[in-house]
């Protein structure tokens, strides 16, 4: 374990929802499990997706310049980082001049054909390995950048539950919402992985890879919603609500008063220290 990420477990230690097992807590059997479940269709899915993936990083490799895939550091379960791996999506080092920045809906950097692999999350395919390296699962909230992280959990109550559980590499939040522009929409998404953090089962998980599929296939949404049962809307934000109301006496100061004023949610200009998560290459990624 590195330096910093032991600083990182020794700040999570501190807080009051991570002391509480209680809450969001799995049993061995569940764990075991999901991990079984994890590994059987990790495989299923890198034999029949592999033609797919191929003809991605071709296409890719064909028109642009730079590496097919990519490698970035991103925090996992108990705040241990790991390297995560992508199909390239972006212009190969875009954000040299500017730095990092929120991707936009038609933003200039993406490559041609990028916004098709992003939308059908076929970019993401290659986290299979980490699947089956245990670093993720194919369900669970989704892995950010560590520098991200530490500067969101200032601004958002409970952002560090998330990390009770193996990121995945696709989930609740990420079949119903549209990737992250303000702070507002990362705050919506942690309602939805809190949800499925407290409520996880088997079953959810094979109804949020069904809907993940139907995406790939360009059904919306508010199709594979109804076909599947998928919670959504108001019930995860109601249990949201809930839930920061019985933790919230416990929050660090800064947390709190964002909570109270919802500065977080109402400033989608929000100073993060412009450090955001584009999809693209860290300042030192291991391409």
């Amino acid at each position: 374990m590195t330096t910093q990420e032991s600083d990182y477990l020794a700040c999570l230690s501190c807080q009051p929802w991570f002391q509480d097992e209680a809450v969001g807590s799995t049993s061995d059997l569940r764990v075991g499990l999901k991990r079984v479940f994890d590994i059987v269709c990790s495989v299923f899915i890198m034999v029949f997706a592999a033609p797919l993936v191929l003809l991605a990083m071709l296409f890719v490799r064909l028109s642009s310049r730079g590496p097919v895939i990519y490698s970035q550091i991103r925090l996992g379960q108990n705040g241990r980082m790991f390297m995560i791996y992508k199909i390239r999506t972006m212009k190969h080092d875009c954000e040299h001049s500017s730095g990092p920045q929120w991707a936009t809906r038609r933003d200039p950097r993406v490559i041609r054909g990028g916004h098709f692999l992003r939308a059908t999350h076929i970019d993401e395919l290659p986290q299979l390995v980490n699947v089956l390296l245990g670093q993720m699962s194919l369900v669970g909230p989704r892995p950010e950048r560590p520098q991200i992280s530490k500067q969101l959990r200032n601004v958002i109550p409970l952002y560090d539950e998330r990390l009770r559980v193996l990121p995945g590499l696709t989930g609740l939040a990420q079949v119903q919402l549209p990737p992250d522009e303000d702070v507002g929409g990362v705050n919506r998404k942690l309602a939805c992985d809190l949800y499925y953090i407290l409520n996880q089962n088997l079953w959810l998980d094979l109804r949020i890879l069904l809907s993940t599929a139907l995406g790939v296939l360009m059904i919306p949404f508010v199709v594979s919603r109804v076909i599947l049962q998928i919670p959504s809307g108001r019930p995860i934000q109601s249990a949201f609500e809930e839930l920061r109301s019985r933790t919230r006496a416990g929050l660090p100061p800064a947390t709190r008063k964002a909570d109270k004023v919802g500065d977080a949610e109402r400033q989608p200009g929000l100073s993060l220290g412009n450090v955001v998560d584009t999809g693209l290459t860290s300042p030192a990624p291991a391409n």
